[in-house]
């Protein structure tokens, strides 16, 4: 293979390994969006992609999108259709027979004929349970005598089961990321430094939001403040702060509404239970219609509650009218690695309330809030500062827009890209001198 100086879309071929996807199957969560957005968007920059996930068990195996830049495999199929409550149902079993079949599946189907033509090959994996897969791959490629023709990064996205994870062999085998400093941090009292590469939002986001349908759900809830969270049903995402900062704003004699958007998480139960105990009115907002006019009158129908639990999909188009409706986008979390919600909400202009952990982009009292405690009265005390100083509003409101311009999933590409030619050249696989790793 001749040596380039840098990464093309006429030298390089990606390979994603990933449980979740862009299949309504396949998606559970922030990581199903990061994998859609990024291998979508390598595809859209030229580059042949191959994304393997836990597919929908009824779509084609096998399907080409972006002009045919982008294949998608659909992997354990034959599982799913025992197992039809999505990506996570019978996790174990897929697991076992996706570390089994996808090395040599990868290494015989792509990397060997990418490597005729004369191609880099990258594969990237993703989050706990593409570890095992990454390190059988990386056998698999030294048996052939391919190793050292590929780049591998693993990525962490969270911390969950780092307790399944042989990071001995992991670390030999791979180049390891992650998405936020924060999460550099908590990798580094394990004895381990990942590389930084962010993740991004769709240019699509950036666009102006509907101001008429943004003063339709203002009119429709018709209430003096009004708060939004959009999260799991999970106690790292500080709902019951969320909760009690709604009734002291009422208790000061502030109608408020919290606009809940949760998952099918048991915290959910125990949130609204909470939000009784606080003397506050819960109502749920259902629709049957995928229409503008559709959501507002769901959200009218409860509007009379305190708090709104939102039971119906909410496309990122709607989302948008509502994190710019709202008074406070409450990404609260206790422990967030990244905060894709804080990030797509200032895209929408959204007075953003985010935690002090993996929001990166996030600037106190610039473009957003950032939270140092759980004391729900750190959010009431800012929502207050905001009616007081009207003018802080608006100024916020502009710079979040500004700042969400620098994370797009094009910016993020490029950072990986330039991570990747690094690692390229200290294998040789690149000309040029590599820089140190940071």
């Amino acid at each position: 293979m001749a040596r380039q100086r840098e990464v093309t879309p006429d030298n390089t071929e990606f390979v994603i390994l990933c449980f979740e996807g862009p299949d309504p199957y396949s998606l559970a969560g922030g990581l199903g969006v990061r994998v859609d957005y990024l291998s979508s968007t390598l595809a859209q920059m030229g580059f042949p992609t191959h994304l393997f996930f836990i597919g929908d068990p009824y779509r084609d195996g096998e399907e080409a999108r972006s002009k045919g830049r982008l294949v998608l495999h659909r992997w354990c199929q034959w599982i799913s259709r025992y197992h039809p409550n999505g990506v996570y149902h019978g996790e174990d079993e897929k697991l076992n027979d996706f570390s089994d079949s996808v090395p040599h599946f990868v290494t015989h189907h792509v990397v060997k004929p990418a490597i005729e033509r004369g191609k880099l090959v990258v594969i990237l994996g993703e989050e706990w349970q593409t570890a095992e897969a990454m390190c059988r791959l990386s056998d698999v490629l030294n048996y052939e005598g391919l190793r050292d023709k590929v780049v591998m990064f693993w990525n962490a996205n969270n911390t969950f089961s780092f307790d399944r994870i042989d990071w001995k062999r992991l670390r030999a085998t791979t180049t390891i990321t992650t998405v936020s400093r924060y999460m550099k941090h908590v990798m580094w009292r394990m004895g381990i430094n990942p590389l930084v590469i962010p993740n991004g939002i769709p240019k699509s986001l950036l666009g102006e939001v509907d101001h008429g349908n943004v003063e339709q759900v203002r009119k429709a809830l018709g209430k003096e403040l009004i708060l939004c969270k959009v999260a799991r049903w999970d106690p790292d995402k500080r709902w019951l702060a969320a909760v009690e900062a709604t009734a002291r704003l009422n208790e000061r004699g502030l109608r408020t509404v919290l606009l809940a958007r949760g998952g099918m998480e048991p915290h959910g139960e125990e949130v609204m239970e909470n939000a009784h105990s606080l003397g506050l009115t819960v109502s749920q907002a259902s629709t049957g219609s995928s229409t503008v006019d559709g959501y507002v009158a769901a959200l009218q129908g409860a509007a009379s509650a305190d708090v709104i639990d939102i039971k119906f999909h909410i496309p990122p188009d709607f989302l948008q009218v509502m994190y710019c409706a709202a008074d406070g986008v409450l990404a609260n979390s206790g422990h967030e690695p990244f905060g894709l919600v804080g990030l797509e909400a200032m895209a929408a202009g959204g007075i953003v309330f985010t935690g002090c952990t993996g929001e990166d982009y996030a600037m106190p009292f610039i473009n957003s809030f950032v939270l140092d405690t759980a004391d729900p009265m750190e959010i009431v005390s800012y929502v207050m500062y905001l009616r007081e100083y009207p003018e802080e509003n608006t100024r916020i409101r502009e710079t979040a827009k500004d700042t969400a311009r620098y994370f797009t999933w094009e910016g993020a590409a490029q950072n990986l890209i330039s991570k990747l030619e690094n690692r390229a050249r200290e294998q040789g696989l690149l000309n040029g001198k590599a820089e140190p790793a940071s």
